[in-house]
């Protein structure tokens, strides 16, 4: 009855609905006009999504009236992975997660032409944080993220955007223009504060807005409640 916005990520995403989590205030936001689907997956890259797309987006959602107003593509933070420290195993090269990327995006607008993607790049690292995590394999003492090329993956990001006609968010530049950004935006060096998701919520409302989609241009799917008739209630419910 209600058309869908999937939000499609690792682990930033799926802890997008924790309290005050960026997830959590676009279901509240869009809470009579749209049902906002959560589809993230903590620790994976780009390499995995490609693995796992026909899963989390089953063919049997293929038709022009169930196409979802938009999907979020938030990746790279694990891509960005170094390749030489504890998470090695997550890391993917910067061409590929290009590659990677680009195709997603044909993945989902083969399935649904009308459907707006807007791909999200890494937020930045602060790296003394990520020292301080608790990664037991972590011998060396080295963060195993590194705040440029986390800023490497995110400028491949807004490239493969530009090149296949998406709208892009480029978090990564934008939390760093917060003072104190390492700790105003940041709970551990990468995942987000309440002040980060609220980034990311705003502006993933605002990317939706300049694709015409917002609470003036979606219908609410059913009467309100200043629409009823105190007089004739069930009046308003006729020919649902």
């Amino acid at each position: 009855m209600r058309p869908k916005i999937y939000l499609f990520g690792d682990s930033i995403t799926e802890m997008s609905f924790d309290e005050g989590g960026w997830g959590a205030s676009l279901v509240k936001h869009f809470n009579r006009t749209a049902d906002v689907v959560l589809r993230g997956y903590s620790g994976y890259n780009t390499r995995w999504a490609l693995k796992v797309l026909e899963k989390v987006f089953p063919a049997t959602e293929k038709s022009e009236s169930e196409s979802p107003l938009a999907v979020t593509v938030f990746f790279g933070a694990n891509d960005a992975s170094l390749a030489d420290r504890c998470s090695a195993f997550q890391h993917v090269p910067l061409e590929e997660f290009k590659h990677n990327l680009h195709s997603i995006v044909a993945f989902l607008k083969g399935r649904w032409p009308t459907t707006e993607v807007i791909l999200i790049s890494p937020p930045p690292i602060d790296e003394p944080s990520r020292v301080l995590c608790p990664f037991a394999e972590n011998k060396l003492g080295l963060p195993e993220r590194t705040n440029e090329a986390a800023g490497n993956y995110a400028k491949a990001c807004l490239a493969v955007a530009a090149e296949c006609g998406v709208s892009a968010i480029d978090l990564w530049t934008k939390m760093q223009q917060i003072p104190g950004w390492q700790t105003a935006c940041l709970s551990d060096g990468l995942h987000l504060t309440k002040t980060g998701n609220k980034i990311v919520f705003e502006e993933v409302i605002g990317a939706l807005k300049k694709k015409g989609l917002s609470l003036k241009t979606l219908a609410v799917d059913l009467p309100q409640i200043n629409e009823v008739d105190p007089n004739d209630p069930l009046k308003s419910f006729e020919g649902i």
